[in-house]
């Protein structure tokens, strides 16, 4: 063969190899927004975090071997707490032993057992492992967040592609250039080692021998490795991985599945690895990359600090692997339980006191409804056991939902007057509306949002009392987490927390009855809204109760969600309104954040937000990114910069501060609580090119705008249901051109009536 074809031979080989390896990395494309490192993590908790909602896993390096630690949603020890099935288990018993100053009582019997039992809780479901010590140096670690993939390359050319399906139960693996085959392990959770059982904080994580779980069974056949776990009560969980190898690759496939007794018949994780192994590698990529281009297509935002714009990116990149419509909610950790020998941090449960209500505020104007709508599916699935503790634990009818729950509703307990508090479900029912004001799909306004609503109202009739005064209050009053657990934690006037709730509930009710064209329902609700008392404030702005100010620095703003999220008082209504909010947000800072941890920053950057406050916003936020999380973006409630910007320095992971920071982002770029559109309303003055694309206001209007040297210079909407559209008017005059017509109301408002699907387009002339 003469040079010439040689050399043509060697280019349609090169040519071909690249295609070949193309069909694996279609649109595997840097972003300045993914996560890039020099080797692999350390600890469990700076892995590269990879999801689909039910099953996750975080890689990094142990003992000199690639790991990756294994999760499922539905994981979980669900052994009864006995404490919460004794006669004293109520609300009046509670009631009485404030009254009578035997408090400790009520924290021996409901607040203590938390902290002491195991269970229930998360558990985690294993881990996978290979010996990589013959690879040598690793060249890099890369996230591609756009394709949901990890890239590890090591300086000899082995190269490791490694996916969490996003549709489907099975995680993927595949090293390329690799010259001999890898010895891997699957490595069970620490519930049997030899040692003595050492931490037993439900913060930092309780010690998993506690759970008294016998000892797994591994078995090895071929290429394929099976592990298999029983649990408490019945409870079994299997996990599985296969390999095959084809010369200089390895390609493979694990999954997890989980037993629980008198639950329908799942496939196990056998069955599922095996099936979807007949796909091969790049037969499954390719759905999994449609999903994930689907997902970012959703929605996006360009903004002058790459830092907020980097953490914004890597937010709903978590959210997306960690909320779908069919699986649980997002837990405090997701899918990502903890694989250090321990629990995971408050046992990984579901906290209702701020921690999901949180975690899903970016949905909404983020364009994510098909996936947070996980949320109010599986509040309306037990609904029926939430039911059964309003009566159980509160005697009245109606609806309340433990603010501490397991995988299945139940109740937990912890801190009673959170754990057991008596609006947990009207701020629950918040996200119902939401869900309905995003979508405005009137079925699930019928057969959820309404129903959900008038519930909490039903059971709320049936808790008030009346006051010497003749209006309504609650017997006991809380605002979560002040006063820890202590017998002042509860309040005998109706805190502003709670009476925020309350009044919300009420006054949905009566909009969504309207709605409905329940009008006597509707009737019905108003006068009893205007039976119960305003929220109070001084000129420190709101306070927790009458006579009980905000004074001094505390992690959680209870005492204003009147204000955010709820917006029964806002900046645009009014001066009394603006000054309240002013001076509750003044007295925050003045009180400083010393006892702040990560979220609270992200949620007061939101606060900021709707007060207009752009500089503000930005400030908080840069906060949390840099000295709040790990350098995989995770949240760990402690200042780990030593700045000085809390006094808290600990790690416990959490998911809530995350999301609420991705809210908070979007509150700044566009608003529309109010009924009213706000483009840009909270912008840093520095920051002088913005745009964003398709974020998702109230009505269901899709809106893209973009800003450039400081003015507002074109506006898209879509009008996905019809109806009207009111704007502030963003370019502050009426020189622009509109491709629909429209009248300027008063306070410069831009009214539009728009037909379903109807494309709109403002233009600055």
């Amino acid at each position: 063969m003469n040079f010439k074809k040689k050399q043509c031979l060697f280019l349609t080989m090169f040519f071909f190899a690249i295609i070949l390896q193309g069909q694996t990395t279609r649109n595997l494309k840097k972003s300045p927004h993914d996560l890039h490192f020099d080797n692999l993590a350390s600890t469990w908790d700076e892995g590269i975090p990879l999801g689909n909602g039910m099953i996750g896993a975080l890689i990094w390096k142990k003992d000199g071997k690639l790991r990756f630690s294994l999760d499922r949603a539905d994981l979980w020890d669900l052994r009864p707490m006995k404490n919460l099935q004794t006669p004293e288990w109520k609300y009046d018993w509670v009631y009485d032993q404030w009254k009578n100053n035997t408090y400790k009582e009520v924290q021996d019997r409901f607040d203590v057992p938390y902290d002491k039992s195991p269970a229930p809780s998360k558990i985690p479901g294993a881990a996978l492992e290979f010996d990589i010590s013959k690879l040598g140096e690793i060249e890099s670690v890369h996230l591609y967040i756009n394709e949901a993939i990890c890239e590890i390359k090591w300086k000899n050319g082995v190269r490791l592609l490694t996916f969490v399906h996003a549709t489907e139960p099975t995680g993927w693996y595949r090293f390329e250039n690799i010259e001999e085959q890898l010895e891997y392990q699957l490595s069970p959770p620490a519930y049997t080692v030899n040692g003595e059982n050492a931490d037993n904080n439900p913060v930092s994580g309780q010690d998993l021998r506690r759970l008294n779980y016998p000892s797994g069974k591994i078995s090895r056949k071929d290429n394929t490795i099976t592990y298999n776990q029983e649990g408490w009560g019945g409870f079994k969980y299997q996990v599985h991985t296969a390999q095959v190898i084809n010369k200089n690759k390895i390609e493979g496939a694990w999954s997890i599945s989980s037993e629980f007794p008198d639950w329908p018949k799942a496939e196990n994780a056998t069955t599922l690895v095996t099936t979807q192994l007949q796909k091969q590698f790049n037969g499954a990529i390719e759905a999994h990359l449609d999903w994930w281009k689907n997902f970012w297509s959703k929605s996006s935002i360009q903004i002058p600090d790459t830092i907020l714009e980097k953490q914004w990116y890597l937010e709903q990149y978590k959210f997306g692997s960690v909320a779908r419509a069919t699986t649980p909610p997002i837990s405090l950790q997701g899918v990502w339980t903890a694989d250090n020998g321990k629990l995971p941090p408050w046992k990984g449960d579901f906290h209702h006191d701020l921690n999901t209500q949180l975690s899903y505020w970016p949905a909404y104007s983020g364009n994510h409804l098909d996936e947070e709508i996980g949320f109010t599916n599986w509040l309306w699935k037990y609904r029926d056991t939430f039911k059964k503790y309003t009566s159980s634990y509160f005697g009245t009818e109606g609806l309340n939902v433990p603010g501490v729950t397991t995988l299945t509703g139940e109740p937990m307990g912890g801190w009673i007057q959170y754990s057991f508090g008596p609006t947990v479900s009207s701020w629950l029912g918040h996200h119902f509306y939401l869900h309905w004001r995003y979508s405005m799909d009137k079925d699930f306004l019928a057969q959820k949002a309404y129903p959900w609503i008038k519930d909490v109202a039903t059971y709320l009739d049936s808790i008030a009392e009346k006051d010497e005064n003749g209006q309504f209050k609650l017997p006991i009053s809380s605002s979560p987490e002040i006063h820890n657990n202590s017998r002042e934690a509860w309040f005998k006037k109706t805190t502003n927390f709670d009476l925020a709730l309350i009044r919300w509930t009420y006054e949905k009710a009566t909009e969504l009855a309207l709605e409905l064209g329940k009008n006597d329902e509707a009737d019905k609700w108003e006068k009893t809204l205007s039976s119960w008392p305003e929220l109070v404030f001084d000129e420190t702005g709101l306070l927790f109760a009458p006579n009980a100010p905000f004074d001094e620095s505390h992690r959680h703003f209870s005492h204003q969600v009147g204000y955010h999220p709820l917006g029964i008082i806002d900046f645009s209504k009014g001066e009394k309104n603006k000054k309240i909010i002013e001076n509750t947000i003044s007295t925050l800072d003045e009180m400083g954040s010393s006892q702040y941890v990560g979220y609270s920053f992200s949620w007061l950057a939101n606060l900021k937000a709707r007060a207009f406050d752009g500089k503000g916003a930005a400030e908080a936020l840069k906060i949390f990114a840099t000295s709040f999380c790990l350098p995989n973006s995770f949240h760990v409630n402690g200042d780990q910069s030593d700045k000085g910007y809390s006094n808290f320095k600990y790690r416990p992971f959490t998911l809530e501060g995350n999301f609420a920071f991705a809210a908070a982002v979007q509150e700044m770029l566009l608003q529309s609580h109010t009924g009213i559109v706000h483009i840009f309303p909270a912008i840093p003055e520095e920051w002088k090119k913005i745009s964003f694309d398709k974020l998702r206001t109230e009505g269901a209007f899709l809106i893209s705008a973009t800003l450039e040297k400081g003015k507002t210079k074109k506006i898209t909407i879509i009008s996905e249901k019809g109806g009207p559209l009111k704007l502030k008017n963003p370019f502050n005059n009426s020189n622009f051109k509109s491709t629909s017509q429209f009248e300027i109301e008063k306070e410069n408002i831009i009214h539009i009536e728009t037909k379903v699907n109807e494309v709109i387009v403002l233009d600055l002339n």
